[in-house]
């Protein structure tokens, strides 16, 4: 079968992606290894509009069946990773191409069109507990999990933009923050790293340290680290940890075909979502676009559904659901 649309990903673009072209109907192909991106994780999460609380398990299922409501436009291969996608029955030139996804599996399908929206993942640290207390005091996005550690002493590994911003986050919320780098010196902007040093919430910035292990019971109590110039091991007594050492996007499978930033990013016209290759659109943390936030992955996705159904109409000259 030759779909209108293959969306790859599962995470909030991806599902708005689905919606969308759904709607319009596009004849729809959801690949993903599960529904609901990196929140997945996280407890407590305060900023999906029109729900003041809701956890990433639940917000992963709402996903999902969201994108089941519309069975006759959408189909879904899951758990599955998609691995390569090529150009395949290029014309024009070579302007105009269909797509061939391969996942990891061997499977092959191919669409008219591509929506990007397989994320990110986050820069682990690989120590001992990390795995175990991920969502239980170890986190990875201070805009989405701050309020959770309202009242809580916390440590933020990375002494980059990141970390800095990650500690600016949480000052409304924790009561301590202690501030961990691995080299001799915070990389983040100097006059972000003189406001969080005013702030008497920030106890600590411990230059030169390793972290070893997250440690802890049912919940994390506590974080190690190796002074590396001493060589002295220490222990921090935390409630929770932020990750900020930067994250990857999920963007190899598409070297070859769009241009992507110094960072693998995929870099998009936000105006309309995108790529450098005609039929190819992306939404979400695995493009350019500096917020990674869940809402504006979702609005972000709507517009790459939306030009993408434009793009069908010129490329096919009619309504593709005149097709059907």
């Amino acid at each position: 079968m030759l779909y209108d649309v293959i969306i790859i990903g599962g995470g909030p673009a991806a599902v708005g992606a689905a919606v969308y072209t759904a709607r319009k109907k596009l004849k729809t192909l959801v690949i993903t290894e599960s529904f609901g991106g990196q929140s997945i994780v996280s407890d407590d999460i305060q900023n999906w509009i029109g729900e003041p609380h809701i956890s990433g398990f639940d917000l992963a299922q709402k996903l999902e069946a969201h994108v089941r409501a519309y069975p006759d436009a959408v189909d879904i291969v899951v758990p599955e990773r998609a691995r390569a996608v090529r150009e395949s029955m290029c014309r024009d030139a070579g302007r105009i191409c269909d797509f061939e996804v391969e996942t990891e599996s061997g499977k092959k399908f191919e669409g008219k069109t591509i929506i990007l929206a397989a994320g990110a993942r986050r820069k682990k640290l690989g120590i001992p507990g990390e795995d175990e207390f991920n969502g239980k005091g170890v986190a990875y996005c201070s805009t989405c999990d701050a309020p959770v550690f309202a009242d809580k002493k916390v440590a933020v590994v990375g002494g980059g933009n990141a970390g800095l911003e990650a500690v600016q986050d949480l000052f409304p919320y924790a009561a301590e923050i202690y501030l961990l780098e691995y080299g001799e010196a915070l990389k983040g902007d100097a006059v972000t790293q003189e406001e969080i040093k005013k702030n008497p919430k920030l106890k600590q910035i411990i230059l030169n340290a390793q972290t070893l292990e997250v440690i802890g019971d049912k919940m994390m109590t506590g974080l190690k680290y190796k002074d590396k110039k001493t060589g002295e091991e220490k222990e921090l007594q935390v409630d929770g940890v932020f990750v900020e050492i930067g994250s990857v996007p999920n963007s190899e499978m598409v070297k070859e075909l769009v241009e992507l930033d110094k960072w693998g990013q995929v870099i998009i016209d936000s105006k309309h979502a995108v790529t450098s290759h005609p039929g190819i659109f992306a939404a979400g943390d695995i493009t350019d676009d500096p917020y990674k936030q869940n809402n504006i992955s979702v609005g972000d996705a709507v517009k790459a559904a939306l030009a993408a159904y434009a793009y069908l109409l010129q490329r096919d000259k009619q309504s593709p659901a005149a097709e059907k």
